[in-house]
């Protein structure tokens, strides 16, 4: 049985990470992004599909080409940002179950059926991608998820003529908490959210 994580460690993960729209002057490696995806990739997904794509966004040259998609209130933290998570799904994701899930024939199960290819490719990548935020806070990183932005143009400038569509965006980098840090949002009680059957 695992053990409950430190106080510490909740803090980090939940209580007290905040969504971030402004960022200290500090670089977020190469390395940094390895070990982000090295955890996040262990997240469990449905046959384990794995259909999340991400496009690291850090060159001023993939940050210019990022920019006009972005919406207005976005464009600049976005543009700030040390690096711009573009959280994308793969529809052709079934491809790789031979690999991924090779005690069944997985990959029979999507060929020809676009809606069950279409539904659980966004549901899993949409997972996944909240790994991602959660690996990155694991790291020592903070983040900032949105929309926020033109997806059909995100996808022609970076995912053109494959079958992978973007979701959303997570900025990432440490966060500067003296600028633009909102006072934490009201949350449902479990009453409100939650019952137990």
């Amino acid at each position: 049985m695992s053990e409950l994580l430190s106080e510490a460690g909740l803090d980090q993960l939940f209580r007290n990470a905040r969504t971030f729209n402004a960022w200290l002057p500090k670089d977020v490696s190469d390395e940094q992004l390895h070990e982000l995806y090295e955890l996040a990739k262990f997240g469990p997904t449905s046959a384990n599909a794995s259909p999340m794509r991400v496009v690291f966004v850090k060159s001023q040259e993939a940050k210019a080409k990022l920019a006009p998609f972005m919406s207005e209130n976005n464009r600049a933290k976005t543009t700030a940002a040390p690096v711009t998570a573009i959280i994308a799904s793969d529809h052709a994701f079934y491809e790789h179950l031979p690999k991924l899930f090779p005690h069944a024939d997985a990959r029979s199960w999507f060929v020809g059926n676009q809606s069950l290819i279409d539904i659980t490719a966004f549901r899993n990548a949409t997972l996944q991608g909240a790994y991602v935020l959660m690996a990155a806070r694991a790291i020592g990183l903070d983040c900032g998820p949105m929309s926020g932005f033109d997806n059909a143009g995100v996808d022609a400038a970076f995912f053109a003529g494959t079958p992978i569509k973007s979701n959303f965006l997570i900025n990432i980098g440490y966060g500067d908490a003296s600028r633009d840090l909102f006072a934490r949002g009201p949350r449902l009680a479990f009453d409100e959210a939650c019952r137990i059957a």
